[in-house]
């Protein structure tokens, strides 16, 4: 039977974090530092051990990988854009915009994973960036693994070319829209849906304000409710604080969790907090550098393992 959430997380520890000027050319999340080098690093790492420590302390498998200096890639950290793995063993890997984040693309990774997984295949759809076409892993693809649907926000790193492969590949049913958000007084596409909606076992909090066009917005959310979600609402302001950016999890025991940063939860209101605790144990854990200078956030940097263990 499938599930929706996973008990194994793969996370990426850093070794050269900083921000990636080539991301930001559509990541409007992304802020200028004012740290060396070192100092980004240095930061960067910190709070990656924490949030792993956190999620250890709550009985959450973490599988920890560490990054190499050489290739570098400044955003090696969030490895959910160029993998995903799932439970008939398929591990899929992903074409991505920034040509440095290609390098992250790790065949060691995969040896790891296949010397205590089952991997059935290998399903690669790095070629579609020869022609300059992108879908970006769970940043991308937000994925109802049950009842195989998968939401996606259109930009410059999800195209519709590569989400009808996906579709057709994959088998899952793609509902498609356009988020965005406000940047210097212009509306522009939101990069990753995943920094503006999450869907959990019974439930799907989404940013419905960042979605412009009407019959969009609402076909998003009736099919999200007639799939059994219950839709809870962020606004803009608490996306920027990247409330969007969450993900359920189960511990070792099967207690359902959701994980998010320390900035996503202080902005949410009690209500949300509330009708978000009766899907899960909210956890969290301060990330402003990594958030800051990467544009992403907790999120971003779990990838989720549903791979069967071998026997």
């Amino acid at each position: 039977m499938l599930s929706q959430v996973t008990d194994t997380i793969l996370m990426v520890r850093p070794v050269a974090f900083r921000k990636n000027e080539e991301t930001a050319a559509n990541n409007y999340y992304q802020k200028d530092g004012t740290e060396s080098s070192d100092e980004m690093q240095s930061q960067a790492l910190a709070e990656f051990d924490q949030l792993v420590d956190m999620l250890l302390k709550n009985d959450i498998n973490v599988l920890v990988v560490n990054d190499i200096e050489d290739p570098s890639t400044p955003d090696s950290i969030f490895p959910n854009n160029w993998i995903s793995m799932h439970e008939d063993g398929q591990v899929w890997l992903y074409p991505m915009f920034a040509e440095n984040r290609r390098k992250e693309r790790d065949k060691e990774i995969l040896t790891t994973l296949s010397t205590q997984y089952q991997v059935t295949e290998i399903v690669d759809l790095t070629k579609w960036e020869q022609k300059s076409n992108f879908l970006e892993g769970t940043g991308s693809l937000i994925l109802d693994r049950i009842n195989k649907m998968a939401y996606a926000a259109l930009s410059d790193r999800t195209h519709s070319q590569v989400l009808k492969a996906f579709d057709r590949q994959s088998g899952y049913e793609v509902c498609s829209f356009r988020a965005m958000q406000t940047v210097d007084g212009r509306r522009l596409p939101i990069y990753h849906t995943n920094v503006m909606m999450s869907v959990g076992e019974g439930f799907a909090l989404v940013c419905a304000s960042s979605i412009d066009d009407s019959e969009e917005k609402a076909n998003l959310l009736r099919t999200l409710q007639k799939k059994g979600k219950e839709v809870i609402e962020i606004s803009e302001a608490q996306n920027n604080q990247f409330a969007g950016n969450i993900l359920q999890v189960a511990n070792n025991k099967g207690q359902r969790h959701i994980v998010m940063s320390q900035a996503a939860y202080d902005s949410l209101d009690q209500g949300q907090i509330e009708r978000l605790s009766s899907h899960g144990l909210l956890v969290y854990s301060p990330i402003p550098t990594i958030e800051r200078l990467g544009g992403g956030s907790v999120r971003c940097m779990m990838a989720e393992v549903f791979l069967p263990l071998k026997k």
